[in-house]
């Protein structure tokens, strides 16, 4: 990796940085979180939240702007003014939660309702639980502290500061709210007005990425007959789609670990995962399934289009029929979305790399290959060059009991949380106390 590139601080600049540093107060940061975390935002159902957000950008001095996309969702962002001939950055997070919250995220998410599951906000201490209290309710209480701090610090910025956060930022659709999701709400503030030279995108892990990857999603369907349990095996009126299945499971799985290590490069791992196995009635146990359904998401490399992965799997599928001939499937990919990339030589990039350097007292080195799908891949296609910057994650030592893997992603040790804010502080630091001309405007 090449070294970050040196570019200091005015004096000015120092003193605006040691100023608004010192407005950063974490006791402020974990109210808020409690607040937004119990304000419930699946996802397609962001309005309370996002109103919620407004009110509170007016208090501190945004200038805030409801974005509304149905009665029952809404984008929020707000601004604030530099004095002219500075660069325009945002600071960007969604604001919906992956689950829905209710019975119906069981058994699937877990055995039963922890408190980073429930819709509601816990605090214990410096934790703060709940449906999304650390992705993605944290990053939106982080982004408005960092605004809170530097309005405060009253530091003179030549560009505007852009505070934004949208619905739709879950990888998931919903079809009962209009297919919400995939990124629906950054592409709706994006086409009605926001329009920044650059973004910081706060997001899980502790580094600074300048790419992340898109994600496709693809369905097999396993074919046999409806059958009756009272059937002898052999007959051939009869053919199991469930038996087949699992064959069909283990080939993919390997070819998805093949996929990953052959798709790997830059910053982006694109691994892939089988999400589900659906077919048959439970309350028709009798009559076994003439269709098993495998769905899995893979994800998608900046460098590599959706439909050069949708070609991949084919080829992969037409493998599997050669060598087994007797299981007959069909597949479709629904859904897909392209990765982004932003060049690692740009402003935003190496300033919160300086940013991260200054905080953590070593040189930036190469990052942990990358996963994880964000906004920050909409935002950097649509043409805004974009920094994902973050945290450690998940937080260990929680005093209470959590899920276990992903759960509801809603457990927060607030003082994870602020040597983050102090990254982000600098780059805004870094970009908004300067004309244009400097930033490569």
């Amino acid at each position: 990796m090449e070294p970050t590139a040196a570019v200091p601080f005015t004096p000015e600049m120092e003193a605006a940085y040691a100023r608004a540093r010192a407005k950063l107060d974490p006791a402020r940061l974990k109210q808020l979180l409690f607040d937004i975390t119990d304000i419930h935002s699946p996802t397609g159902a962001t309005r309370n939240a996002a109103e919620f957000v407004a009110d509170h950008m007016a208090r501190i001095g945004l200038d805030a702007k409801l974005d509304p996309m149905t009665p029952i969702s809404s984008n929020v962002l707000g601004e604030k003014r530099g004095t002219g001939g500075g660069a325009t950055l945002l600071l960007y997070a969604p604001i919906d939660t992956h689950l829905e919250g209710d019975e119906t995220d069981f058994p699937w998410a877990g055995p039963e309702q922890f408190a980073d599951l429930r819709p509601s906000a816990k605090m214990v201490g410096d934790w703060v639980y709940g449906l999304g209290s650390s992705n993605p309710k944290a990053m939106v209480a982080s982004l408005l502290e960092v605004a809170n701090a530097l309005i405060e610090a009253d530091v003179p910025m030549l560009g505007t500061l852009n505070v934004g956060f949208a619905d739709g930022g879950m990888p998931v659709t919903i079809p009962q709210r209009d297919n919400a999701g995939m990124s629906h709400g950054v592409h709706h503030l994006l086409n009605r007005g926001m329009a920044p030279d650059f973004a910081i995108i706060m997001k899980p892990w502790n580094w600074v990425y300048h790419e992340e990857p898109g994600m496709g999603w693809f369905k097999i369907q396993v074919k046999g007959t409806l059958g009756y349990a009272g059937v002898p095996r052999g007959l051939p009126a009869f053919r199991s789609s469930v038996v087949p299945a699992a064959t069909v499971i283990l080939e993919l799985e390997q070819w998805l670990i093949d996929y990953a290590e052959k798709n790997r490069s830059g910053d982006i791992y694109p691994h892939g995962w089988i999400a589900g196995v659906r077919g048959g009635w439970p309350e028709r146990p009798a009559f076994p399934t003439a269709v098993t359904e495998i769905f899995f998401d893979v994800r998608i490399s900046p460098r590599t289009t959706p439909g050069e992965v949708k070609a991949q799997f084919e080829a992969f599928m037409h493998d599997l029929a050669a060598r087994f001939p007797d299981i007959d499937c069909d597949w479709e990919m629904y859904g897909s979305t392209p990765g982004g990339t932003t060049d690692p030589d740009n402003w935003i990039i190496q300033s919160c790399r300086r940013g991260w350097e200054t905080i953590e007292q070593r040189s930036y080195v190469t990052p942990d290959p990358l996963g994880g799908q964000t906004d920050g891949a909409a935002l950097r296609r649509l043409g805004v060059p974009t920094a994902r910057i973050g945290w450690p994650w998940p937080a260990e030592g929680s005093p209470e009991p959590i899920a276990e893997g992903l759960g509801g992603m809603g457990a927060t040790y607030v003082p994870d949380l602020m040597p983050c804010l102090e990254k982000i502080l600098y780059a805004c630091i870094d970009t908004l106390m300067r004309p244009r001309s400097e930033l490569g405007l």
